[in-house]
């Protein structure tokens, strides 16, 4: 059985029920993408992550001039449900060679055999060969006598659930204490699952073996050694390090579609060069802040390989401090948390610095106060000081020309989840700045704040991807949540003395994930996910924030009170329309005029 469901105002979780299926899908899509036969050439930068018998897909946000209309909306509608109706009306068994097989089989993706060297020696062999009652070679031959697939990918960039096992090893359940650290290349299972970590992580999982094969590379493409629907082969051996295999072109993902640097994919303008010229401005970090981090457009089209969108968390803000320098929209800029840098200018250069709110921002130049929201000319030898954030935070420091820096994965975004990325400023920092734009000259004010008290926030929902009882909606949009202090980038905990709701189901199929996604775990407490969110997910969504809060969300720090507001598709995608209009009309005029004319 297949189904089409709405995940937000952008996005569509296609259940497909098979794991299989959900490959052949993703390749149909790959395709679509890759050969811009989408039905709306603006939105045909599409996001496919795969899950456990599902695809989700979605148009991740853009300010491009054309904002899309209705008609764009329900056209790619239209073109989604089409994806699934083939394999409605297909024998989903992949194992058949009948007639009504032959289209879902044409669609499929060019099925890899990926062998991967294993070392046996882990920690917990020993004691699963005890729990299984057999020798612990008896536990490696049966791993090594299976051929495995790779199912989805998620938890961390690379990560691979593998399906297949037999029931003996499928029947093993995570550690009841995970580790705090599982060094990169283990093999292991857990879950009915098995998996080789590519990177140094935290986990739950039992270490049968190690790897010397590295199965993630952020300089590389494709990145990743796996990817869904390929055939693992594990083997006895100890071999020295393995290059990541290169897929022929043919059953490479959709590298065509993928912008080469984190900067719009319709920019002609080439990504700086690293290491930086000599001759280019250069800012020095005296003092880091609180928590400021390198941020670009982030890494797209690669969340069905495990790795996180990361990226500005509120976006809107970003594009606006970019534009007001002349820069392209996701140039990259420091996103700032709370309290900013203090900055020894080299070269000159001209600074704007954007909030939640005009004037929300403290900044210096040699000690005298300028504004936020607004072109700032800074000399060489000058020394700048971004201060407290207020009524928001989060701000966005832009500089003619972008910061220069290392790309990882595609991009130059810092990534908390996944360390991709520089990572946050710190003292002795240098940062360099790419070729300089023409400044403009005045950012008009906003026409409608959401709330008019800084630190309570009004956000609009759309109900699902995952079914729930109206009532447990109306409690959470009944309630004022407060925003915990373990919330991070990666999503905001949202607390209440009186509310817990009820989970839907304990779990749900590993599915895709959106930002904004609002994940219900089972203690019942809502964790609204954030640019560095995991790709993949077992909690059920039981609303989606829509595209035009993303921004609010983004912006809510610890102790905030929200409130949930539910909205239909229509109005969703009407006041995405309605924000794209006005942060188009915002910036306008040339610097240094007054009156930005």
């Amino acid at each position: 059985m297949t189904e089409v469901v709405n995940f937000g105002d952008a996005g569509w979780l296609l259940e497909v029920g098979e794991v299989r299926a959900a490959h052949a899908l993703a390749s149909i899509i790959e395709r679509a993408v890759a050969d811009r036969t989408t039905p709306v050439p603006h939105l045909s930068h599409l996001e496919i992550t795969v899950g456990f018998g599902s695809v989700v897909v979605s148009a991740p946000l853009t300010f491009a001039d054309t904002d899309p209309s209705a008609d764009d909306f329900r056209a790619l509608d239209d073109w989604v449900a089409s994806l699934v109706a083939p394999l409605s009306d297909t024998d989903t068994d992949t194992d058949t060679d009948t007639d009504t097989d032959t289209d879902h089989r044409r669609s499929r993706p060019t099925e890899r055999v990926v062998e991967i060297p294993v070392v046996f020696d882990g920690n917990d062999l020993d004691e699963v060969a005890a729990r299984l009652d057999m020798d612990p070679v008896a536990v490696a031959d049966i791993l090594l006598g299976n051929d495995l697939n790779v199912a989805f990918l998620g938890f961390s960039p690379g990560f691979p659930y593998l399906v297949g096992l037999p029931d003996s090893l499928a029947s093993l359940e995570r550690r009841s204490t995970p580790r705090t650290h599982v060094p990169a290349g283990s093999v292991a299972v857990a879950g009915g699952f098995a998996s080789v970590y590519p990177q140094s992580t935290p986990g739950g999982w039992h270490l049968l073996g190690h790897t010397d094969m590295p199965l993630f590379d952020p300089n590389t493409p494709p990145y990743a050694a796996l990817r869904p629907g390929d055939t693992v082969r594990f083997r006895r051996a100890v071999l020295p390090h393995s290059p990541l295999p290169s897929p022929t072109p043919s059953t490479s993902p959709t590298a065509a579609a993928r912008p080469a640097t984190g900067r719009t994919a319709t920019s002609d303008v080439p990504p700086p060069s690293w290491p930086p010229d000599p001759a280019a401005p250069i800012i020095r970090v005296l003092d880091p802040g609180l928590f400021t981090l390198i941020q670009d457009a982030g890494r797209r089209s690669l969340s069905g390989i495990g790795i996180p969108p990361a990226g500005p968390a509120d976006p809107r803000s970003m594009v606006l401090a970019n534009r007001l320098v002349g820069n392209d929209d996701w140039a990259p800029a420091l996103e700032i948390t709370a309290r900013g840098p203090t900055l020894e200018i080299e070269s000159p250069v001209h600074l704007a610095v954007v909030g939640d709110r005009p004037g929300g921002v403290e900044i210096t130049v040699d000690g005298h106060a300028v504004g936020s929201d607004t072109v700032v000319p800074i000399a060489r030898g000058q020394t700048v000081i971004i201060g407290t954030i207020h009524g928001g935070l989060r701000a966005y420091a832009a500089f003619t020309g972008g910061i220069d820096g290392p790309v990882s994965a595609g991009s130059r975004a810092s990534d908390v989840l996944s360390g991709l990325g520089p990572g946050p400023l710190t003292a002795g920092d240098r940062m360099t700045l790419g070729p300089s734009g023409h400044p403009h000259g005045l950012l008009l004010p906003e026409a409608a704040l959401t709330s008019s008290e800084p630190h309570h926030r009004m956000v609009r929902l759309l109900g699902g991807p995952t079914p729930s009882a109206p009532t447990e909606l109306d409690r959470l949009t009944g309630t004022t949540w407060t925003v915990g202090i373990a919330s991070n980038r990666i999503g905001l905990r949202l607390e209440s003395a009186d509310v817990v709701l009820r989970p839907p189901a304990s779990g749900i199929p590993s599915t895709g994930m959106l930002t904004g996604a609002i994940q219900l775990p089972p203690d019942g407490k809502p964790i609204v996910l954030l640019p560095d969110h995991a790709t993949t997910g077992g909690y059920p969504v039981i609303a989606t924030v829509i595209t035009a809060d993303l921004g609010v969300v983004g912006q809510a720090a610890p102790g905030d009170v929200i409130n949930f507001q539910l909205v239909d598709l229509d109005r969703a995608r009407g006041l995405f329309r309605e924000m794209t209009r006005d942060t188009a009309r915002r910036v306008s005029g040339w610097f240094p005029t007054q009156s930005g004319t």
